[in-house]
């Protein structure tokens, strides 16, 4: 027979412990109250806050601010353009007749006078021209003086027949033949000066074809290009060819520049230029503006104007044909109290004033140690100063241009909770 036996053990106690502060334990596990851990996480944000705000500001160094002393001085405003060396008078030398270069007596750089002969084009077609013309006009002079002499004789038949006629010696057929060779003979005598006038004006005009071999200045200058060797043909036909450009005076040259139509409303008439050339890259020429060209040439959808700049070359260092980087002075102003541009566009980027443009201009001038911002009224400015019309600004201030931050290297300590 099978007997169940049962035994009754003992359960154990299970108490809990109570600890003063946080935990709390049972069956010997950590318990973290939910109350505590609110408090917990607020206290590590703040703390993570802090910390973060410290590194920065241990990061941050000092400010250095760069100034510029306030000065008085000139304001130049100009416009700048790129132009070309040019004499005041070219003269084209051309030839009015074809033929052959017989020989030239000009070469570049030659000083010519007026007159002088600088080349020959063969004459000898043009010679044998004015020849015939010669031999017709003496030929029609010739048979003037033959008229002449039948106008005289018909003068004489006519006088006696109308003697005769009124005496009925002749008939009256006879004195009217007599009368229409006389007014033939007249008649005659008047075709015959009239070709020989027509001979004269062929002959001159043989004549100046024959001159025009002769290729000679107009003007006194210098050659400053020949286009023509001896034995080349030339020919007129259709357009005069150019043999010789003569520049009138090279101690007159004028500089040629491009000016922009935004630019071009403050030139006038007299205003001072300066220029350089390559050539002489240290040197500064002077001169003068002497037109204004209406004519407006437009290039890539660009109006520019032509400015001539004139200028004295009295040592001949300039030559024709050089590139000018020039200067037109607007307007200038000579002792005026003047800040860097640098000045005007300054914005601290450390202090708590708005850095939005401001709706008057100002400037920030470091004062103990400190920049303040001081509102002016500016006048003519130029690539480096601006007058300053009206202001708390004198001379002498220190203008902030820029600023920086130094950083330091700080060793940051470990922190320990």
């Amino acid at each position: 027979m099978n007997e169940r036996i049962i035994v009754d053990v003992p359960q154990p106690d299970v108490k809990l412990i109570q600890f003063p502060g946080r935990r709390s334990i049972r069956n010997g596990r950590s318990v973290i109250r939910k109350q505590w851990f609110i408090p917990m996480l607020v206290l590590v944000l703040v703390l993570a806050g802090i910390i973060i705000a410290w590194l920065a500001s241990a990061s941050r160094g000092a400010v250095e601010y760069t100034t510029v002393v306030v000065t008085r001085g000139a304001i130049t405003r100009a416009v700048t353009a790129t132009g070309t060396v040019n004499p005041e008078l070219t003269i084209i030398v051309g030839t009015y007749v074809s033929g052959v270069i017989q020989q030239l007596y000009c070469d570049y750089n030659t000083e010519v006078k007026k007159g002088q002969l600088c080349a020959k084009i063969d004459p000898r077609p043009y010679q044998t021209v004015v020849d015939q013309n010669k031999a017709n006009l003496a030929i029609a002079r010739a048979l003037l003086e033959k008229d002449k002499a039948s106008l005289a004789y018909a003068q004489v038949t006519l006088d006696r027949n109308a003697r005769l006629v009124e005496r009925s010696a002749v008939s009256q057929d006879a004195y009217d033949n007599a009368k229409s060779v006389y007014e033939q003979a007249q008649a005659q005598v008047q075709f015959d000066q009239a070709t020989i006038k027509q001979r004269q004006a062929e002959l001159a005009s043989a004549q100046v074809n024959l001159d025009y071999t002769d290729i000679v200045s107009p003007v006194d200058g210098t050659v400053v290009s020949r286009n023509v060797t001896t034995g080349q043909t030339v020919a007129a036909s259709f357009q005069t060819p150019t043999l010789f450009l003569i520049a009138c005076d090279l101690t007159k040259l004028q500089v040629d520049t491009n000016v922009s139509e935004s630019d071009v409303g403050g030139i006038k008439h007299g205003q001072r230029g300066t220029f350089t050339v390559d050539a002489f890259p240290n040197r500064t020429f002077e001169g003068a503006v002497s037109q204004v060209r209406q004519s407006p040439q437009t290039v890539q959808n660009v109006v520019t104007y032509d400015i001539v700049v004139s200028v004295k070359n009295d040592d001949l260092a300039l030559k024709p044909g050089m590139t000018a980087a020039t200067r037109i002075v607007i307007d200038q102003r000579d002792d005026v109290l003047r800040v860097p541009n640098a000045a005007l566009r300054y914005r601290s980027a450390f202090t708590s004033a708005p850095h939005d443009a401001p709706a008057q201009p100002r400037v920030w001038v470091l004062r103990d140690e400190q920049p303040v911002a001081i509102p002016v009224t500016i006048g003519l400015e130029d690539e480096s100063f601006t007058e300053i019309v009206s202001g708390e600004v004198k001379a002498g201030d220190q203008v902030i241009t820029a600023e920086q931050s130094t950083m330091s290297r700080t060793v940051i300590p470990r922190l320990r909770f």
